[in-house]
C-alpha cells in the first residue's frame, strides 16, 4: 500500500491562521450508471484517523468501518450529489464541479479555505487549493473520498434494486465486462449516462431492434 495521507497541507493552513480546513473529493465520475457523488469535510485541527486513505486503495470492509469516525469526529460533513440527468445535459465534468459547490454548501458552514483533489472547483467562491494525487496525501481530502465512495456505493446498492439484471451492486456503475453485456441485452435503464459512448451505443442498438 502507498505512503498514506497526512495533515501536512492542513499544518500549512492553519499555521497561517486559517481555521476551517475543508478536504473535497468526489466518487463516481467514471461509471457508465448512477450518480456522481462528492463530499466536504472539515476536522478539528490536529484531529486524525488511523487507517484513512484513498478510498481506491481500501477494501469496502474497511471504508464502511472508517465511515462513522470520519463523521463523529468531523465538525462537518456535507454531501453534493448530481444525478444521471445532470450528467448528461451538462456533461461530467460540469456535473460533477455542481456535485463539489454541492457538498461544500451542505456542511453548514463556510470553510475558510478547501483543499481539493485534482482540479480547482469551478463555481466555488472560496480559497481553494488543488493538490495532484490528494486523496494519497491529504487526510482531509482521503476522509471526504471515502464519505463520497459509500454514500455513492451504498446508493447504488438501492439502484440494483429498483433496476435488476444489470449487476450494479456488484460492479457500481463501472465499464465492466458483466456490465456491458447486461447493457447490450437489456438496454440502457433510466439511471444509465446516454452522453457516454457506450451507453449511446446500446440504446440505439436496443432501437433498431425493435424498429
Amino acid at each position: 500500500m502507498s505512503k498514506r495521507p497526512d495533515l501536512r497541507y492542513e499544518r500549512r493552513l492553519w499555521q497561517s491562521g486559517v481555521k476551517a480546513v475543508a478536504g473535497v473529493d468526489e466518487a463516481g465520475v467514471g461509471p457508465m450508471a448512477g450518480p456522481v457523488v462528492a463530499a466536504a469535510v472539515i476536522f478539528p485541527p490536529e484531529a486524525f484517523i488511523r487507517g484513512v486513505h484513498d478510498s481506491k486503495q481500501l477494501a469496502p470492509e474497511q471504508r464502511a468501518a472508517l465511515f462513522e469516525p470520519i463523521r463523529s469526529t468531523a465538525l462537518a460533513v456535507g454531501v453534493g450529489i448530481a444525478e444521471v440527468e445532470e450528467i448528461d445535459r451538462l456533461n461530467i465534468f460540469w456535473a460533477t464541479m455542481r456535485a463539489c459547490v454541492r457538498a461544500v454548501a451542505a456542511l453548514g458552514r463556510a470553510p475558510d479555505h478547501v483543499l481539493v483533489d485534482g482540479r480547482e472547483i469551478a463555481g466555488l467562491a472560496l480559497p481553494q487549493t488543488r493538490i495532484v494525487g490528494g486523496d494519497r496525501k491529504s487526510f482531509c481530502i482521503a476522509a471526504a473520498s471515502i464519505i463520497a465512495k459509500v454514500t455513492r456505493d451504498r446508493m447504488m446498492l438501492e439502484l440494483d434494486t429498483r433496476y435488476p439484471g444489470y449487476g450494479l451492486a456488484q460492479h457500481k456503475g463501472y465499464c465492466t465486462a458483466e456490465h456491458l453485456a447486461a447493457l447490450d441485452n437489456l438496454g440502457p435503464s433510466p439511471i444509465h449516462r446516454r452522453s457516454f459512448a457506450p451507453v449511446a451505443l446500446a440504446a440505439q442498438r436496443k432501437l433498431s431492434l425493435n424498429l
